[in-house]
């Protein structure tokens, strides 16, 4: 798949068949997701697969914070992944302090970046996705054992497609692109 094509043909997938994602497939995503770029080349995103049948509903029940919407696709999905990332590295300087003013800004900006390279990889490979950002932190780790030193960025249900949605109206290039001379 050309890249504007797959830039252009992905959508937010929030039905899925019961076709499970295979540690393969998940793998081939993964390996296209780690070339994303990061701060000064840190590569704090981490992908956390989870397929447990039984933690998925408590990840959809009980750490989306009552969003219906979000406990719905993820429950009916056959696998989710927590992106996390590693904290104090984006942004950051080898001493501890801020490269820039925008402080701890870089290390959601990198998760974004990674998530969307993720999301494009997965819909190159014939899979589906859907970013979740409504959740509650301390009732994913409930669930899921994390890391120490990474916070989740977001959740992402991922399976094959049972629907294909159309792309919701895009703004015209005249409103989005400013030409400064």
């Amino acid at each position: 798949m050309e890249a504007l094509e797959c830039i252009k043909t992905r959508r937010s997938v929030r039905k899925f068949t019961e076709e499970a994602v295979s540690r393969e497939q998940m793998a081939e995503v993964v390996a296209a997701a780690a070339y994303a770029p990061s701060w000064k080349n840190t590569q704090t995103a981490r992908y956390n697969f989870v397929t447990d049948k039984e933690k998925i509903a408590r990840l959809a029940s009980d750490c989306m914070m009552d969003f219906a919407y979000n406990q719905k696709t993820a429950s009916h999905a056959p696998a989710l992944v927590i992106l996390t990332t590693i904290t104090g590295r984006s942004g950051f300087e080898r001493d501890g302090s801020f490269s820039t003013s925008k402080g701890t800004h870089w290390q959601s900006f990198d998760a974004g970046i990674a998530a969307e390279a993720f999301c494009l990889a997965a819909h190159a490979h014939g899979l589906g996705t859907v970013i979740m950002g409504v959740f509650e932190e301390s009732e994913v780790r409930k669930v899921i054992e994390l890391p120490e030193g990474e916070e989740v960025a977001a959740i992402i249900a991922i399976g094959h497609p049972a629907e294909q949605p159309q792309a919701p109206a895009r703004k015209d290039v005249d409103t989005l692109l400013r030409v400064i001379d």
